[in-house]
């Protein structure tokens, strides 16, 4: 899932450390909503959502319906603020590749968007089905979902998800570490020309 170029959502700010977005960034989302909501009903109904993400995104018209399932949790064919600026976080911490840390950041909202039949479990159908949310692809999540499926009862509960979150970001720092900084690389050639 990838924001097409030359949309505004570029210049919005998705602060690192809570994978939020900036106060700025929400008022201007803010702003934006009321813009799309033409009804004056501060909510989307599904063509609005639709239309809106066809725009902006990549998605395939499935895609966007499956996410409007997801945040329109009470079936009542609308979502409000709350649940837009969620896939405005989502959409931008794709954007700026911090999806692992998204996910470990905010663990119960996303467990709760996943598990969208309510059952307080993730099946591997659900799971299988957000996998465009994040850029998984279909065997790492299988591995993935096995992996942390630690009862064995081809269900996530919320501690395993947990576990999955936490495991994020922990390959996220590593992957961190393994890249090499801008900064870094300007050192490590200016001290071999130095020495």
């Amino acid at each position: 899932m990838k924001l097409k170029p030359g949309v505004f959502f570029h210049y919005l700010e998705l602060d690192s450390t809570y994978s939020l977005l900036t106060v700025r960034s929400a008022n201007i989302l803010l702003q934006y909503f009321r813009l799309l909501d033409v009804h004056n009903k501060n909510t989307l109904n599904d063509v609005q959502f639709y239309h809106f993400l066809r725009h902006v995104s990549d998605l395939k018209k499935r895609e966007i319906m499956l996410i409007f399932e997801m945040l329109d949790r009470n079936a009542s064919g609308e979502i409000g603020f709350n649940e837009f600026y969620m896939l405005v976080c989502i959409l931008l911490a794709n954007q700026n590749h911090m999806e692992k840390e998204f996910i470990s950041r905010h663990a119960c909202a996303m467990f709760s968007l996943i598990d969208v039949d309510g059952s307080g479990a993730i099946s591997p159908a659900e799971f299988q089905a957000i996998s465009f949310l994040f850029n998984m692809k279909g065997e790492d999540l299988n591995k993935i979902f096995h992996e942390f499926d630690v009862s064995g009862d081809k269900m996530l509960s919320y501690t395993e998800f947990k576990l999955f979150a936490l495991e994020c970001i922990d390959m996220q720092e590593d992957t961190a570490k393994k890249t090499p900084t801008l900064l870094n690389r300007f050192l490590t050639v200016c001290k071999g020309a130095f020495c």
